[in-house]
């Protein structure tokens, strides 16, 4: 006996019918990506203009990927790029027939005649990525919001930091091959060759500068002392050499004084006139155009502050990330680090674990930004006890070894004068008055050194001791030594007023 169709009888709802036409695919523009990849192999112009634009991820289509990943391998080594080139990379890729095989390649020729507008269209390309990504991103962060085992800081915080990604055009690095990473290296060193000047970003201190060849990329600087060395004059005055002289973006997160007195001391440092005087305002006529006129560098100088007091970690990172997207800040200086909060998760542990998270973050910040992190430290009292010179060590940094272990470079201000100390513990038994020390005590990529700065107090500075430390400056005691030396000395190699003080010259030995 015949079963009768048991949907026989029933209406069928049609509402319930899935309608291809009405649901949602990524965003994508495959036909864009077969011009681009066809006018690449047809037109060497196109390839230079699009390379640096693109990456394999960008391509929608499993196909177009393999292609590109095998233009991009001929442009690496320098070789020709065409059809019969690409076909062979992939050959030697066994990729050449999950990509099309021959005859798609030929294909992807033939939609194209020249890359015209071919940079307008890998942009286009570009921009279905962006959306891709996006799209991705918000899946795996709804996804966690329904997590009620996270952190909502901690879920902020990753967000906002593949935001960041997105928007810098660089979602998650992988894993890179060590013949990639050689060939960039060989890009940075040639470039450097060519280049004037340091690699990093200058202090404005020359033997620091010439040690360090600038402030690196993704370094984490510390800089410690204990309290009254002159930390803040130090970051402050570094901060100002390079907002002023090289027009350099900085970021400085103050988190024990407020904006306008970290703009006052500047100001004082700038004009030459005295903390004192600006905080009662009794200035004279001549100095209150002198302050109108030089302060006008100031102004103008790329210098972000922010004093946000007990500032977490996370804030910072958020805040930070703001500024290097909106201004391109090139250098972050925060003083300081024992002032900082953990934040979000981490709190509720002891200090020494939320001081080592704080100095991690801050090494994490460094490399996600690529860009120099300086962060002022305490110091603890042991070195108050400490008998003889009280040169700081780094087992005295206070409260974390991780701060030592996670940073590129750690530093040290001393000054002798503090401590009633009149001479330097070395052999020039040189006096200490006006002078500080910065001691390099860990230098992960380079030489250790203490190096002499000038101390200007009156006006909360720091300066190079080179044009201070002999009455005539080192230049002219640099000639006096060379024709001292000299077997044929005569009296007119002997260095005139106008050596001394760039003036006139004048007769005998300038007083």
């Amino acid at each position: 006996m015949k079963q009768p169709n048991p949907v026989q009888g029933y209406k069928v709802d049609k509402s319930t019918i899935i309608n291809l036409e009405k649901g949602k695919i990524p965003p994508q523009a495959t036909d864009l990506e077969e011009v681009v990849l066809g006018a690449m192999m047809i037109d060497k112009k196109g390839v230079d203009e699009v390379i640096d634009i693109l990456s394999p991820d960008a391509f929608y289509k499993e196909a177009h990927k393999h292609i590109f990943e095998a233009i991009f391998k001929l442009f690496e080594n320098s070789e020709p790029i065409d059809l019969l080139t690409v076909s062979s990379q992939l050959k030697k890729d066994q990729k050449l027939e999950v990509s099309g095989g021959d005859f798609y390649l030929i294909s992807l020729t033939q939609r194209v005649s020249s890359s015209a507008h071919i940079e307008f269209h890998a942009r286009i390309i570009l921009q279905k990525y962006i959306q891709r990504s996006l799209i991705k991103i918000s899946n795996e962060i709804i996804e966690e919001a329904y997590d009620e085992t996270k952190d909502v800081f901690d879920l902020l915080d990753t967000a906002e930091a593949k935001l960041y990604e997105v928007t810098q055009g660089n979602v998650k690095k992988s894993t890179e091959s060590a013949q990639s990473l050689v060939i960039q290296a060989k890009k940075k060193i040639e470039e450097m060759s060519n280049k004037e000047g340091m690699s990093g970003v200058a202090s404005g201190f020359d033997k620091l500068d010439k040690l360090t060849s600038g402030w690196q990329p993704s370094d984490l600087i510390i800089v410690a002392a204990r309290p009254g060395m002159g930390k803040t004059a130090l970051t402050l005055t570094m901060a100002r050499n390079v907002a002023v002289n090289t027009n350099t973006p900085v970021a400085f997160f103050s988190l024990e004084m407020s904006s306008v007195q970290l703009i006052t001391r500047l100001i004082s440092s700038e004009t030459g006139l005295s903390s004192e005087k600006l905080r009662t305002g009794k200035l004279e006529k001549h100095e209150w155009e002198q302050l109108n006129v030089k302060v006008k560098t100031l102004e103008q100088a790329p210098l972000f502050i922010d004093d946000t007091p007990s500032l977490s970690i996370f804030d910072l990172r958020a805040k930070a990330r703001r500024l290097a997207s909106q201004y391109g800040i090139k250098m972050i200086m925060i003083d300081y680090l024992q002032l900082m909060t953990a934040g979000g998760s981490q709190k509720g542990g002891n200090r020494e674990q939320e001081i080592s998270m704080i100095s991690r973050n801050l090494k994490a910040l460094a490399k996600e930004l690529s860009i120099p992190v300086i962060a002022l430290s305490q110091l603890s009292r042991a070195v108050e006890t400490r008998g003889g010179s009280k040169r700081p060590l780094l087992s005295d940094l206070r409260e974390s070894g991780a701060i030592e272990q996670d940073a590129d470079i750690v530093a040290f201000i001393y000054r002798p004068e503090y401590y009633k100390i009149d001479e330097w513990d070395d052999e020039e038994r040189s006096p200490t008055e006006g002078q500080g020390e910065f001691i390099v005590a860990k230098h992960r990529n380079g030489g250790l050194e203490n190096i002499r700065l000038k101390f200007i107090g009156h006006l909360g500075k720091f300066d190079n001791l080179d044009d201070f430390d002999t009455p005539f400056g080192a230049e002219f005691h640099s000639k006096m030594n060379d024709a001292a030396n000299d077997n044929t000395f005569t009296p007119d190699k002997f260095p005139s007023a106008s050596d001394a003080f760039g003036g006139p010259e004048d007769d005998g030995v300038p007083f």
